[in-house]
């Protein structure tokens, strides 16, 4: 490579037009000495947006990136929005590229060829997601952009590929293999605790000490999935009981006065509590891959663990069962344990998946629902949402594969025999539902 001249002038390399035309944006937007960053306007960070898509190079990236961060984290959430709506329908792939790449390919067929195909047919708001990761904390300020997007008050089809952008780029940076596993004990710095408060979406944790004695006892675990760019927040976390047997109510893992098991004498895992996160990962599958890797550790430490399985809510029922009741009594006792166990099995969503969302996660992780108890969860929000019912979704390893087969290809929900024993007496008192609980 050839090295400058000591005695001669730098050559002053010409800008485009456009370059230009974005320097003089750009002084105009970017903070100076300092100073808070002005809002900005959609125009704005259509702008900012369009130059990081006409960057050839990588050297202006990570300041531009930032650039358009500061600007868009100064911004009202509406003008935030609008941006985020006109931004798919503004930068839309190059048809005329991707005919052109097609024809070298069709005539070709090699590697350069298809290395071009691949290139133009990108879509560009795929590309700017990528170059906007270039700025400091990018990865972290994506998924607050994404959770601008999903709180749209309309998603117009715009907002609709856009989101699908998203997913599919996060589900390439969030797959489970660049992710660590990490227990989250009393030990763990102030503030990664206090965001386990903060995110504990299914039975809440009033304070600190309500969350020592989920986390603190030896028969108490909690493990999180850590990103390296969010090594200090967690994407997904999950809350683990070592216990005699399986629970039927959720009293009895977070009581007050319970007592502490010898976790060596522990025959029973339970998963009671797992936690999504980040709202801007929304669709990312991690909660699969942490039971599994969860269950690996503990057989690893615990090798006498001989059950695993879930103490699990039942969002959905109150709402269907009363859809289904129109208007006449909620059952008691065995007949709405019954209910329950035909909502589980039979209810369906309209592309025919499972319809309770916490069923379809664990059924589709290749559990069995293995017991359906009244009275499990008999907070304001367990009654609302499930008048008390709780479930176990059992685990078994070695029929993990059959029951992801049966549901997949038949449609089959792996049951044990008390649960087909409720849906018997479901379908002898209800004929109607005999074929469905059959």
């Amino acid at each position: 490579m050839e090295m400058p001249h000591p005695n001669r002038p730098p050559v002053q390399r010409a800008r485009s037009p456009f370059a230009l035309v974005l320097g003089q944006r750009l002084g105009r937007l970017l903070p100076r000495f300092g100073r808070t960053p002005q809002p900005a306007s959609g125009d704005s960070l259509l702008d900012l947006a369009g130059g990081l898509l006409s960057l050839r190079g990588r050297a202006s990236g990570p300041s531009l990136a930032s650039a358009f961060f500061d600007l868009y984290e100064a911004s009202d959430l509406a003008a935030r929005q609008a941006f985020l709506a006109q931004l798919h329908d503004l930068y839309p792939r190059d048809r005329a590229a991707i005919g052109q790449a097609i024809a070298q390919w069709q005539e070709r067929g090699d590697e350069t060829a298809a290395a071009a195909l691949n290139e133009a047919s990108e879509s560009p708001s795929q590309r700017l997601i990528r170059l906007l990761n270039l700025a400091p904390g990018g990865t972290r300020r994506l998924i607050a952009m994404r959770e601008d997007l999903l709180a749209a008050p309309t998603m117009t089809p715009g907002l609709e590929a856009l989101d699908r952008e998203f997913e599919d780029v996060f589900a390439t940076w969030f797959n489970a293999g660049f992710l660590e596993l990490r227990r989250i004990d009393w030990n763990a710095p102030a503030a990664l605790l206090e965001r386990i408060i903060r995110y504990e979406a299914v039975h809440e944790i009033d304070g600190w000490d309500e969350l020592r004695r989920r986390v603190e006892p030896v028969d108490r675990r909690c493990y999180g999935f850590f990103h390296p760019q969010m090594a200090d927040d967690p994407l997904i976390f999950v809350e683990v009981a070592l216990t005699l047997e399986l629970p039927s109510s959720i009293r009895q893992v977070i009581a007050l006065d319970r007592a502490t098991l010898d976790p060596h004498e522990a025959s029973c895992a339970i998963f009671y509590s797992i936690s999504n996160c980040q709202t801007g990962l929304r669709g990312i599958p991690f909660g699969n891959f942490l039971i599994k890797q969860v269950v690996g550790v503990l057989c690893q430490e615990l090798p006498q663990l001989s059950r695993f399985a879930t103490l699990s809510p039942v969002p959905g029922f109150a709402r269907w069962l009363g859809k289904e009741l129109d208007g006449a009594p909620v059952p008691e006792g065995d007949a709405l344990r019954a209910q329950a166990a035909r909502y589980l099995v039979t209810a369906r969503n309209g592309r025919g998946e499972v319809l309770d969302s916490v069923a379809r996660f664990h059924l589709g992780n290749g559990a069995r629902l293995e017991a359906v108890h009244s009275d499990g969860d008999l907070s304001p929000k367990g009654m609302q949402q499930s008048h008390g019912i709780m479930v176990n979704y059992l685990y078994d390893l070695a029929e993990i594969e059959a029951n992801l087969f049966g549901l997949a290809e038949l449609g089959t929900v792996a049951t044990s025999r008390p649960v087909q024993e409720l849906l018997g007496e479901t379908s002898v008192k209800n004929g109607k539902n005999r074929k469905r609980a059959a």
